[in-house]
């Protein structure tokens, strides 16, 4: 089970979060969201190979529904349950695709989307670079820090000192993020990006089984199950 959402073809991962969006109009009282995350929550332990890359995604998913209840509270007259309700709602559209979304890797992602979508190959092949672009952000962000640190630049523990640093990384990294992408607009221009109209791909995308079983139960579980849970 836990090698399902690494193999599985990308398409199939992103229908959760696709069937969430309607799931979540579905919840309409407190007992439905707690079940339907509950499912969630068995789905995500069976499969999920790796919970590091979900720490700060699922703080954040948590947080908006911690906000949510609070101010739905608030406002709301006083009342838990519309509150509860309000904030599973925000919990059963958001995890399921902050869950699947760690562990999409772009390149399967636009081959997937060149093979089985056929959607041009110019577009995919952007699309994929971008992603590609976006997903190393994080570790260049990193890089800077060490260098200022090397350069005896580095923020002290103070908070006020590390959140003065904020400004001069963010420009750093934006000088860095412009730059690679006019290296990369060069390189994908030599390489016929900006004249092919056909392409073929380095790998395949195929479509299995289990491809078809993990759609059918993203369905059961984020629409049929909260209809059902709605008519009781």
């Amino acid at each position: 089970m836990k090698s399902v959402m690494p193999q599985a073809n990308p398409l199939a991962l992103l229908t959760f979060g696709f069937t969430a969006v309607i799931g979540s109009f579905l919840i309409d009282r407190p007992t439905s969201a707690l079940i339907v995350v509950a499912v969630y929550a068995v789905l995500a332990v069976l499969c999920v190979p790796t919970w590091r890359p979900l720490r700060w995604r699922l703080f954040a998913v948590g947080f908006a529904a911690v906000s949510l209840w609070w101010s739905s509270w608030l406002l709301g007259g006083h009342d838990p349950s519309i509150a509860t309700t309000a904030a599973g709602r925000i919990l059963v559209l958001a995890l399921p695709g902050a869950i699947v979304a760690a562990f999409i890797d772009p390149m399967r992602f636009g081959d997937a989307l060149a093979q089985n979508l056929r959607l041009p190959a110019r577009f995919v092949g952007a699309f994929t670079a971008s992603l590609t672009r976006f997903d190393q952000l994080g570790e260049t962000f990193d890089q800077l820090q060490r260098t200022r640190r090397i350069r005896g630049f580095g923020p002290s523990r103070n908070p006020i000192a590390r959140a003065a640093t904020t400004g001069p990384l963010s420009f750093g990294l934006l000088v860095s993020a412009m730059r690679g992408a006019t290296q990369l607009s060069l390189a994908m221009d030599a390489r016929g990006f900006a004249t092919a109209h056909s392409r073929t791909w380095a790998e395949p995308s195929p479509w299995r089984r289990r491809d078809t079983v993990v759609v059918t139960v993203a369905v059961l579980v984020t629409i049929v199950l909260p209809v059902a849970l709605r008519l009781t």
